[in-house]
């Protein structure tokens, strides 16, 4: 039975094939694509530039040295060339990375440089020998290293965060805090600060949790490359406290009083800080010194300390009524 079947089909099939139209379609797709062969074959043996990719690595690198660049770097490299050679470059294992020895290169100073003949002399031994390099980016190719010479620094944000309306940044964590860095020791006296990767957020109104990398500096090794970041937002509200007022810079056997004897102060605070703040974190002041400087009917007053955490503190008058007294 399904033997029958096959034979059914292979006949349809055959048919189908044969028929006078089909066999002037299938003529057609013969040529086209042996003019397409053709074509190619013409376009491939066409000279062309293109610019490859081409690893370079730092080998033999002794165990007390630390390496504050990159092992592996690629470069750029333009070559010359028919097009089916410059296919074996860009879709076979043609080019190899390019191996350099630190001590052929290694200076006192820190530092290793391979110049661009150097570079173009170890990539030709990988062409054909008709490919021409035209040109190298970078033109040289640079490392830097030290022998353990580190110190530890702290890890700042730097981005832009944008908080929702009514929000405001209650705290900024970074774990870890501080990291430590390898550079040289001019560089090293140089830095006081490691900085994040830009990090941008708008309309923040719930805690974000986020590794982020550090910001790379030429010559420079963080270890570690990334951090743990964590922000809290948290919700302003406004609040009001009765704080006294305090006379400064009195003179011994006086007394000054003020009417009222305490002024109200408006000010905004996280909701989550609110039960921490105390009238007594708040410093609303009179000047004893002021007042015989320039008399006045009234006395300014001044509010001198705040909490952490408050924002947009402001007293309900500037100037109230006063008495020096005697003791």
């Amino acid at each position: 039975m399904n033997d029958s079947k096959l034979f059914h089909i292979f006949k349809v099939i055959r048919s189908f094939l044969f028929s006078s139209v089909n066999k002037e379609f299938l003529i057609f797709l013969f040529f086209l694509i042996l003019s397409g062969t053709f074509w190619l074959l013409m376009t491939l043996n066409e000279t062309y530039e293109k610019e490859i990719e081409v690893p370079v690595t730092l080998v033999d690198i002794p165990k007390n040295v630390v390496l504050t660049s990159d092992t592996t770097t690629d470069i750029r490299v333009t070559v010359r060339d028919k097009g089916y050679y410059l296919l074996t470059y860009l879709y076979s294992n043609k080019i190899h990375p390019i191996k350099v020895k630190f001590n052929s290169y290694a200076k006192n100073t820190g530092t290793g440089t391979v110049a661009s003949a150097e570079l173009q002399k170890l990539i030709y031994q990988q062409l054909f020998n008709s490919s021409h390099i035209t040109s190298i980016k970078p033109d040289k190719y640079e490392f830097f290293f030290n022998y353990g010479l580190k110190k530890r620094v702290p890890v700042k944000l730097n981005g832009k965060i944008r908080l929702g309306r009514s929000y405001y940044l209650a705290k900024v964590m970074f774990s870890p805090d501080s990291i430590d860095i390898y550079a040289g020791r001019d560089v090293l006296d140089s830095i006081k600060y490691v900085y994040t990767e830009r990090l941008n957020i708008t309309n923040l109104t719930d805690t974000v949790i986020r590794q982020v990398p550090l910001l790379k500096t030429r010559g420079v090794k963080s270890v570690p490359d990334n951090v743990k970041i964590s922000l809290f937002p948290d919700i302003l509200t406004e609040e009001k406290v009765e704080v006294p007022i305090v006379a400064v810079n009195m003179p011994e056997g006086k007394i000054l009083r003020t009417f009222p004897s305490r002024v109200t102060v408006t000010f905004t605070v996280g909701a989550s800080m609110f039960r921490t703040i105390q009238p007594d974190k708040f410093k609303v002041i009179v000047d004893y010194n002021e007042l015989i400087d320039s008399p006045s009917e009234k006395c300014n007053v001044y509010l001198r300390y705040i909490p952490h955490g408050v924002r947009n503190a402001k007293m309900d008058v500037n100037q109230v009524d006063y008495l020096i007294e005697e003791q």
